[in-house]
Formats: C-alpha cells, sequence, structure tokens
C-alpha cells in the first residue's frame, strides 16, 4: 500500500479503479456456476464485507473463496468496482491482492452500496452488445 491512500467503503463508486480498503466478511454465498465466454466455467461466491461507513458485494472468483471466511478482516489492493445489472461489486482482478489483517474493524451494514442501481454505460453498436452488432464486445481487425 506503499504511496496509496486506503479509501472507506462509502467513497466507493462505479468509476473507482485502483480501490485499497479495509474490510470485514460479514456474509458469504454459495459458489455459482458462471459459463465463461473464453475457456472453462468458473466459480463466483459474493461475499458481503463492510467497514464502519458501509457494505458491498465482493465478488470471489474460484480460489479466492476459499482464503475468506465471515469474520476475517482483509486489506484490499488495487481492487475495482465492476457492474453488475447496475449494482456495483469490488473485485480483486489480476493486478490486485488481498490478505487478511490483524486489525479489528466495525461492520456497518445499514447502508449497501450495492443496493443502489447505477445505469450500465453503453456498449458500442459497432462492436456489438445490448444495442445491436454482432456481439462479442473485441474489435474484429
Amino acid at each position: 500500500m506503499e504511496g496509496e491512500e486506503r479509501v472507506s467503503v462509502s467513497e466507493l463508486s462505479p468509476e473507482s479503479k485502483r480501490a485499497y480498503v479495509l474490510v470485514k466478511v460479514v456474509e458469504k454465498s454459495e459458489p455459482k456456476e458462471i459459463p465463461s465466454r473464453f475457456g472453462p466455467t468458473r466459480m463466483v461466491t459474493e461475499a458481503l464485507v463492510a467497514d464502519d461507513t458501509g457494505g458491498i458485494l465482493m465478488s470471489l472468483w474460484d480460489d479466492q473463496a476459499e482464503q475468506v471466511s465471515v469474520g476475517d478482516v482483509l486489506q484490499v489492493d488495487n481492487g475495482y468496482i465492476s457492474l453488475v445489472r447496475g449494482h456495483m461489486r469490488l473485485n480483486i482482478g489480476k493486478y490486485g491482492s488481498m490478505s487478511q489483517a490483524e486489525e479489528e474493524l466495525e461492520a456497518n451494514t445499514e447502508t449497501n452500496m450495492s443496493d443502489r442501481e447505477f445505469d450500465m454505460p453503453r456498449r458500442n453498436p459497432r462492436y456489438g452488445g445490448r444495442d445491436g452488432g454482432s456481439g462479442g464486445g473485441y474489435n474484429r481487425f
């Protein structure tokens, strides 16, 4: 976390990238199978995580879920926010990391940042997506 400033859960937004946040795991769902267009099926587990300013759902992919238990305090480094059906999710991603933290943390789940719905960004119809095109979303040059 050198030179990076920790943000609170309530400060996260759909544009948040390179987020450094300390959160406590409040709930953890059962894993769900997610089909992938680019390879084998993946497993995703959602965990409700929170700090003293509010909560947010965190997507734990594949073996990330095994590293997390309810009650754990996690330091998320270089996380990012994605929108799932218009609702924010905290993600680790391949350039981020999470580790167990020794700090105590109050978890406020009265405000869940994932409850708020955001408009989904429009995809360019030239490259596919919901607005037309042939799907895929990648340049075909």
